[in-house]
């Protein structure tokens, strides 16, 4: 076990925002995450946080999954005070990190959260991973299973999938895995693309993948900070509070951040 005292980090307000959704309570103060084929056990009381996992594994996958070497007090010290809106949404949200997830899970999960909410986004990907990933063992001895991989879903058929629930978004899960595992589309160039409008307009080259989907993708794997997801409730928000358009040039470089902190703070109020 490894512990940390961090500042700007809330295991509630991370698994809350929608970003990955394979993170669960499983205690008063204790979380468990699967990522890719990782398995965590997470711990927090007020800004003591104790990862039970090496210290390697901590320094070389965690760290840069939870965005841990950034402040994120810089981004929350930069909205304009003279927002009223925005200035609330960041405070309640202000524990939000922005992970740096798998690009493939990433692209499979974002096309399942199409016209969907939260707990069946995740019920699906439990199932997903249950029929096509890799059993696995933590070492606390807790059963799991590992995202499956482009190859192994490529084989999948549409009507398996709607067989767990994926519905419509079968044909496109059935479509993209081919395409990837087909070399049609490289997840290795997307990777490292260095501009976000390029990474975006590759990944709309992928079945069921429109500029939401591209968005959440862009953000929440590649870490292009200026993806700006746009849903109904984001929309929404724009029509009510910026009328005259979101303040893009300000945030330049941080509008998603400043996106995940409308977001979860739509979330809050919805569950009042």
């Amino acid at each position: 076990m490894v512990t940390m005292e961090l500042d700007n980090f809330s295991l509630e307000q991370i698994c809350d925002s929608g970003q990955c959704f394979r993170m669960k309570k499983i205690g008063e103060h204790t979380y468990s995450l699967v990522a890719g084929d990782q398995y965590l056990e997470i711990t927090q009381k007020g800004t003591i946080v104790d990862f039970h996992c090496s210290d390697v594994e901590l320094i070389c996958f965690w760290v840069p999954y939870f965005d841990l070497d950034t402040d994120y007090s810089e981004y929350i010290q930069k909205v304009n005070p003279r927002d009223r809106y925005l200035s609330a949404a960041a405070e309640m949200g202000s524990g939000i990190r922005i992970l740096r997830q798998d690009l493939w899970e990433m692209i499979i999960t974002f096309l399942i959260s199409q016209q969907n909410h939260i707990t069946r986004i995740r019920g699906c990907i439990e199932r997903l991973c249950a029929c096509y990933g890799d059993k696995k063992i933590s070492r606390e001895g807790v059963e799991y299973y590992s995202f499956p991989g482009p190859e192994a879903l490529a084989l999948a058929t549409e009507t398996e999938l709607r067989e767990l629930g994926m519905g419509y978004r079968a044909r496109y899960l059935v479509e993209t895995a081919r395409s990837i595992a087909e070399g049609e589309v490289s997840l290795e160039k997307i990777f490292q693309m260095r501009y976000y409008s390029r990474a975006k307009k590759e990944l709309m080259r992928l079945s069921g993948v429109g500029e939401k989907v591209a968005d959440c993708i862009c953000l929440f794997a590649l870490h292009h900070m200026d993806a700006f997801p746009v849903d109904t409730h984001i929309r929404q928000v724009l029509e009510i509070h910026y009328k005259r358009g979101f303040p893009n040039r300000r945030y330049h470089g941080m509008r998603g951040i400043m996106q995940q902190y409308i977001f979860y703070y739509e979330l809050m109020k919805g569950r009042k």
